[in-house]
């Protein structure tokens, strides 16, 4: 499943993979489910999304300045993707970085979209500045000319326990801009 999203966009987000009763479902990574739900808001929240809720690839969402992919391109079984398959489908994420030619700043929401961004990057030939970084939540790491963010994913999981609040979604979208727009010498939503 491809990525949504702007074009000129200056940051890119990246999760783990399909849902099986969302994007896998409705054919647009994020759309709904509840993971969605509180991403989409918090997008709309920091000004790049059109807005708070997606549940259909017809229901007029647009996003500005921000692009959304995953890793894997399919829910894979018991949401626990097997190396092969991410292996499979890293070239994806590869070619949308590539197309992606304005983004600097790419948010990697939860360990595993961590280490296929960091698989992706390098296959365009870019490493961490100081050795490979650990995932965390609001975590940063230069790569090549990357900056790459940790969040924690806004799974269910997260979210009702609290791991990761809307606050603490909306505090990463911030710096997420501030980079972007940083990098692009200039001013983005925020």
């Amino acid at each position: 499943m491809p990525g949504l999203g702007d074009a000129d966009a200056r940051i890119l987000i990246v999760g783990l993979a399909p849902a099986a009763h969302g994007g896998n479902r409705t054919g647009r990574v994020f759309t709904g489910d509840r993971s969605g739900d509180v991403l989409f808001a918090a997008l709309h929240r920091a000004g790049f999304a059109s807005q708070p809720t997606s549940d259909s690839v017809t229901d007029g969402l647009r996003l500005d300045g921000a692009y959304i992919a995953a890793v894997n391109r399919s829910a894979p079984p018991g949401n626990r993707p097997t190396p092969e398959e991410r292996d499979a489908c890293l070239p994806y994420l590869v070619r949308e970085i590539e197309a992606l030619e304005l983004v600097r700043t790419i948010v990697a929401l939860g360990a595993y979209a961590w280490d296929g961004a960091l698989r992706a990057l390098a296959t365009l030939g870019h490493r961490a500045v100081g050795g490979r970084p650990v995932f965390g939540h609001r975590s940063e790491a230069q790569v090549g000319p990357y900056r790459l963010l940790g969040c924690f994913h806004p799974s269910q999981q997260n979210t009702f326990t609290g791991r990761l609040t809307p606050a603490m979604l909306d505090d990463v979208l911030a710096r997420a801009g501030e980079l972007a727009s940083e990098r692009a010498g200039g001013s983005m939503a925020s």
